[in-house]
Parts: C-alpha cells; structure tokens; sequence
C-alpha cells in the first residue's frame, strides 16, 4: 500500500474551500449559511475484524482499518461539501471531524463545519 492510499483532504479542484480555520486569509465572510455536515458509516467484514484482533495482540499498525478510516473521512468530507454546495455556499469554515465507534454497525466518522459565502479575493 502507498502512501498516496492513506492521504485525504479536499480535491484541489473542489469549487468549495474547506478549512479548519475561522476565517479565510484575504478574504471576507459574506454571508454565513450554517451547520453542515457529512456522514459515512462503515463496517469491517469479519475476517477483516479477525486479523486486526490478532493483529492487536501483536501489535503494528492495522493497515486494512486505517486505510478503510481513509476512505471514510474522504466521503464524510466529500458529502460535506456537496451539502454546502446545495445550499449556496462557497466555503465551509472550522471543519472538523467526529469519529465513533457504533456499537457493532463499524465506525461513524463526521465532517462538520460552518457553511459561508466568501467574497473572491
């Protein structure tokens, strides 16, 4: 596995700029939208969860789990932005997100953040 397969973060051609900032350097919040959010809720098959309990008892990094945590924050955030897209926004300020684990449904990861309209610099 690459590192390339464990990167995230937005596409470089998103028309929706996402930070983890409160405000956008040269810039000017025009309008705030709101709360926007994207969710993705993922399972581990069982033989999936069979190797990382033996891999636990090891130890070492349990690649299979973070590369599916990859792929999942990515869709949280790509969800996010086309929330903020559809309701007029241009930027999502102070996006974070929340993992959890739920019960035994997998792993509930969630990109959140303040949806705004920036003026073009």
């Amino acid at each position: 596995m690459g590192i390339e397969e464990y990167g995230g973060g937005q596409r470089s051609w998103s028309d929706v700029l996402v930070v983890t900032t409160n405000d956008v350097p040269g810039h000017q919040v025009l309008k705030v939208i709101g709360q926007v959010f994207g969710l993705s809720l993922r399972s581990r098959h069982r033989g999936g969860q069979l190797g990382a309990g033996l891999k636990s008892m090891i130890g070492g990094e349990l690649k299979g789990a973070t590369k599916t945590l990859v792929e999942s924050r990515n869709q949280a955030m790509e969800r996010l932005v086309e929330q903020a897209r559809s309701r007029g926004a241009n930027a999502v300020l102070m996006m974070r997100f929340d993992v959890t684990e739920a019960s035994d449904a997998g792993t509930e990861v969630c990109a959140y953040g303040t949806a705004v309209v920036i003026n073009e610099p």
